[in-house]
């Protein structure tokens, strides 16, 4: 029996706006529509947002989502089993900087000390197995694809961080550093899509990871954490 819409919305945790814009997309089309407009929504339905739900959750864009299950040799079985893969090993990350963060706790209240390597302990930005996993089932060329655009639009985005750049001593609420980071949200989706809580979260990723860090920085000194601010701002007052 299928489902409608709403009810669809209801059971999955997600909004009825996103399941148009994955309906949009061609990610996931209702199995039928009712005579009154209805999108429905069957279990084959179902079973494929759960596949959509799990790889956002890992971190995947909803294109390369969308060329993964389009690939003729996609297996729903081998899918999870790769997912549980991941998931484990994004728990085991997880449970280090938990614990990474309840020894800095207590280091804080003089109740134990930590070495340099202790303190770092599940912070690891060297490669993203996430990726690395796609490629390896999937192939390079669905995940390569945001890379060649990027690469394909460098020009297009150093121009957008030298206006940055210019604008990075102003406080990242001021009108114009709101319109030079809007101009960034909406050349990113462009090339990929962000919505505005993965927006945040890149920005925070700009201050997380030195390789971010140095190579925003080059356009001018404190630009990636000014981007990373703007962008904080940006996100919250456009929800």
């Amino acid at each position: 029996m299928c489902m409608k819409v709403k009810e669809v919305a209801a059971l999955s945790g997600i909004s009825v706006r996103t399941l148009h814009h994955y309906d949009e997309l061609g990610l996931l089309k209702p199995a039928e529509t009712s005579e009154a407009g209805y999108r429905m929504y069957s279990d084959e339905n179902l079973a494929e947002l759960q596949q959509i739900l799990f790889y956002r959750a890992l971190g995947f864009s909803l294109k390369q989502i969308k060329e993964v299950l389009a690939n003729p040799s996609f297996n729903r079985m081998e899918a999870l089993k790769s997912q549980r893969q991941m998931l484990h090993q994004k728990r085991a990350q997880l449970d280090d900087m938990i614990e990474t963060i309840e020894r800095t706790i207590k280091e804080g209240k003089g109740k134990g000390t930590m070495t340099h390597e202790e303190r770092f302990k599940g912070f690891d930005f060297s490669e993203n197995p996430y990726e690395q996993e796609a490629r390896d089932r999937w192939g390079d060329e669905a995940v390569d694809e945001t890379n060649k655009k990027v690469e394909e639009h460098q020009e297009k985005m150093n121009e957008i961080y030298r206006r940055l750049a210019k604008v990075r001593h102003l406080a990242p609420d001021s009108k114009e550093a709101q319109k030079a980071i809007a101009e960034w949200y909406m050349f990113l989706n462009t090339i990929g899509t962000y919505s505005l809580n993965a927006f945040e979260g890149l920005g925070e990723l700009y201050v997380a990871d030195e390789r971010f860090t140095t190579n925003i920085d080059q356009f001018g000194r404190g630009l990636a954490t000014f981007m990373c601010d703007a962008m904080k701002v940006y996100a919250r007052i456009s929800n």
